[in-house]
């Protein structure tokens, strides 16, 4: 039988709601791209000023260190991640932190592909996070930041020690710009376009510490590396990659984009405010959570909850008591009645997650777009509830 609440009458002006990519800067339109330089060598002079200026401009807003190396890379944070990995382990042991889907893909590169022979897999049950304790910092670590598919992230740095003598790699590509990372706790930084900022996909940051060009210029390891990887010239790191000669030919209509997202970032007040708005909108699903008794955070702690990737499953024991199937299959009805709705796109849960719905929470996310949410998943939810079979 059909629901008998009805539908409410105020709508989310942006209903773009993906984790990736993520939904453009209010006010975003085409016209942002103008000035983009198309049918040009991205080599050429005019190229290679656009790329550093991305590049400088990324620096300025995230308050890189001046002796950080920023550069361009292909295949997004997930090629950014690999160039680190295939270029920098092998030197000593490593542990591989997970407890999602995208750190367990690390944990197979390290394991299985690069055939680390002493690799440790430190793992957690999505909503959790592995014992950070154990880590052990005189090997090198890699983790994320933050879990996309699970909306769990690291509660802050202080686990990481400022002695260590291995490196820590960190895919940071859904915290990138919405929340605080310890740049001198970090050795290698990667994240995409197309995540905080809403930029276009295929291109990733890979920002490198002192130490880890040490690494690079000191170690070689034991297996070929594609062209797309390599970092180092003759024995030295290739400065070029890191002042906008990407490896690559990078698309200058999504350097366009990226560069425009920065100067927005810039606008709305830096880095500050981008943190400030998406703790803004994770202000307001945590007061709905709380008042509403069929819904929950997967993540199990408040101080482990993503301001990003915001991970909900549904708990009222008319859908708790469902097989697995079932359960995924609710949560897939209540995402298509948002979508069919056209108030919240592409917000199911992540595959391999927990049946439930991920909103984005990013600081380009309104706040008032989510507060116009909130009803409407109520009603589907309700929607779907009388939808079951009896």
């Amino acid at each position: 039988m059909p629901s008998e609440m009805p539908k409410p009458e105020r709508r989310p002006l942006q209903p773009s709601f993906s984790s990736g990519p993520c939904p453009k800067r209010p006010n975003w339109s085409l016209s942002a791209l103008d000035d983009a330089l198309l049918g040009r060598s991205h080599r050429s002079a005019a190229g290679k000023a656009k790329l550093k200026a991305a590049i400088e401009q990324t620096r300025d807003v995230l308050g890189i260190p001046a002796d950080y190396r920023v550069g361009i890379v292909a295949g997004s944070d997930t090629g950014a991640v690999e160039i680190a990995l295939w270029n920098l382990l092998g030197e000593r042991g490593v542990d591989v932190l997970a407890w999602e889907s995208f750190g367990r893909d690390w944990v197979t590169d390290v394991v299985d592909v690069l055939g680390v022979a002493d690799s440790r897999t430190l793992l957690a049950d999505y909503g959790e996070l592995p014992d950070l304790s154990a880590v052990d910092f005189d090997r090198d670590v890699v983790f994320v930041w933050n879990g996309t598919t699970s909306g769990v992230k690291v509660p802050n740095g202080d686990w990481i020690r400022s002695d260590r003598t291995g490196l820590t790699i960190c895919d940071a590509t859904s915290a990138a710009f919405a929340m605080a990372l310890p740049w001198p706790k970090l050795d290698v930084v990667t994240f995409s376009w197309q995540k905080v900022l809403g930029g276009e996909g295929a291109h990733g940051m890979l920002i490198l510490s002192p130490r880890a060009v040490t690494r690079l210029e000191t170690f070689r390891p034991n297996r070929p590396l594609p062209k797309l990887f390599r970092l180092c010239k003759g024995g030295k790191l290739d400065e070029a990659i890191f002042t906008g000669a990407t490896i690559n030919t990078p698309s200058m209509l999504c350097v366009e984009d990226y560069l425009d997202a920065l100067q927005w970032t810039h606008d709305v007040g830096g880095l500050e405010a981008m943190l400030a708005r998406s703790a803004g909108n994770l202000g307001v699903l945590s007061s709905w959570v709380e008042q509403t008794s069929w819904i929950d955070f997967l993540a199990s702690r408040e101080e482990i909850r993503s301001n990003t990737s915001i991970c909900l499953k549904f708990t009222a024991p008319t859908v708790t008591s469902l097989d697995a199937e079932k359960q995924a299959a609710f949560a897939k009805r209540v995402a298509s009645l948002l979508e069919q709705e056209q108030v919240a796109l592409d917000i199911n849960g992540y595959r391999s997650a927990p049946p439930g719905i991920r909103i984005w929470g990013g600081a380009t996310v309104e706040k008032t777009d989510i507060e116009a949410l909130l009803p409407w998943i109520e009603w589907a939810h309700a929607t779907a509830i009388a939808e079951l079979d009896p």
